[in-house]
């Protein structure tokens, strides 16, 4: 058996994309209930002022709030080991520089987790997961500011303080190397530089800010680090990337090396800094070269050194390439990160490769840079999924898809990779963080909820249920 005997199994979800309710329980406005739904080929749009008439998809959702027991009996009888989700900042403090803490929000999720372990289910919780107060924005421009450490930091204390003794495993900041994308700055930190309405996927982008936002971030998640050792020592508290894998077009130098110059900034310039504790050489000439000032203070870099990470996380959907070559690059539907498409590979219906091999590739990656534990905390299949005369969702392609990767992650622990860890995306259905639409569907779950804003929010379990089932049952040995 590769696996181990005590490996995580479980699924993640984040609470802007699932919960709804999003004036519930003195709850304020986070930056995703200020998106309007959107769609493959139309982007979701920011209204900082909310129009009349407009569909909000994060105010309902898939109505999480009002139905989490359902939720987590369901995942119950697929056997879950671990359930990923994050907490709502705002619920914990609406406008997010509040002193003290909103107690309706503190006991939701308190019940929550004790829902969670009455079925010997471990919670892994994000704390920000790309929902920055909107409140936050409006007054500093969210991570640009460095006062942003120290609202963070007081969340941090409220949460690791209320929830000692019943979890054990937290994340700081969900896909924190997004930000290393003009597409990053809004949807994982908050930034907006300019206030006023715009399609999502024409944000005014301000290179320095995001990295400017990203040095405060790393200094948030050490100082978190620290404080959760002090509070719990049995605490771990983990980095999550984006892994973006990606190789070289060709096997001509020249793309070797841009492919290099992508993986330091993509995928390690983050993890670098928050497994390590410092920077890495390679990002001084980046920053030179794109006239990028990141203002630190003294004492920055030992507040980096002493908060290094506990374990490692990442999600992982898809690979890119990467050319030298002008007049091969074109960037592929769906390659959000950068890059161009794969000639090998086939692509989702959003234009996703589709790599199987990539994540043991990266996986061994991974260990070799920073041998520490490792979960896959993402990774699944959005699909445009549909209910046959008799009532069943047969989405054997989502299986297909999560078997190859799961033989890929087997493969990657034959290696030697320490993999503690898996937790599918989207293990029930739920809002599209990046086009904002219930269409693109990722969960073992269907929920009757529709673009339109109809739907009863009625929960069924599709057929790839049935398969991780059994695929938890015997720790990843019965794939069918």
């Amino acid at each position: 058996m590769s696996f181990r005997s005590d490996f995580y199994w479980g699924g993640a979800t984040a609470a802007n994309q699932l919960e709804g309710g999003w004036q519930e329980g003195g709850k304020g406005v986070s930056c995703p209930d200020v998106c309007t739904g959107g769609s493959a080929t139309k982007s979701k749009r920011i209204t900082p002022v909310l129009e009349e008439g407009t569909f909000y998809p994060s105010h309902d959702a898939i109505d999480h709030y009002h139905r989490y027991k359902e939720d987590i009996a369901l995942f119950a009888e697929m056997g879950f080991k671990m359930y990923r989700f994050s907490i709502a900042w705002t619920r914990i403090f609406p406008q997010g520089d509040e002193s003290e803490p909103n107690e309706a929000g503190l006991k939701f999720y308190e019940d929550l987790i004790d829902e969670c372990l009455k079925y010997n289910i471990e919670p892994l919780i994000t704390i920000s997961h790309y929902e920055v107060p909107f409140h936050l924005t409006q007054k500093w421009n969210s991570w640009t500011d460095r006062r942003m450490i120290d609202c963070f930091l007081n969340f941090c204390r409220a949460i690791f303080t209320r929830y000692k003794g019943k979890v054990k495993y937290w994340l700081t900041f969900n896909e924190i190397n997004s930000a290393t994308t003009a597409m990053g700055a809004f949807l994982g930190q908050g930034i907006l530089n300019e206030i006023k309405t715009m399609d999502f996927m024409d944000q005014v982008d301000v290179p320095n800010n995001r990295f400017q936002g990203l040095h405060h971030q790393f200094l948030a998640s050490a100082l978190a680090v620290k404080m959760a050792h002090e509070i719990d020592p049995n605490y771990q508290v983990g980095c999550m990337q984006i892994m973006a894998t990606s190789y070289g077009l060709t096997c001509h130098p020249a793309d070797q090396v841009k492919n290099q110059q992508q993986n330091h900034l993509r995928n390690w310039f983050c993890s670098d800094v928050q497994c390590r504790g410092k920077y890495p050489n390679y990002i001084k000439r980046y920053f030179k070269e794109n006239n990028i000032t990141v203002k630190m203070e003294p004492g920055d870099d030992e507040i980096l050194a002493a908060g290094p990470v506990d374990f490692y996380t990442c999600s992982y959907y898809m690979s890119a390439c990467q050319t030298a070559d002008p007049a091969k690059q074109k960037a592929g539907q769906g390659n959000i990160l950068g890059g161009v498409p794969n000639p090998y590979l086939k692509a989702s219906d959003w234009g996703w490769q589709i790599d199987p091999e990539g994540l043991r590739y990266s996986l061994n990656e991974i260990w070799d840079r920073y041998q520490l534990p490792i979960f896959v905390v993402e990774n699944g299949l959005g699909a445009y999924d549909k209910i046959d005369e008799d009532g069943k969702i047969r989405d054997d392609y989502r299986v297909d898809y999560l078997r190859q990767h799961i033989e890929q992650m087997h493969e990657a622990v034959l290696d030697g990779v320490d993999l503690r860890g898996y937790t599918p995306w989207g293990c029930i259905d739920l809002v599209s963080a990046s086009t904002g639409e219930m269409a693109k569907r990722y969960g073992f779950i269907f929920v009757e909820r529709y673009d339109d804003g109809t739907g009863d929010f009625s929960r069924r379990r599709k057929e790839s249920f049935y398969w991780y089932k059994k695929v938890i049952e015997t720790n990843g040995e019965d794939l069918g």
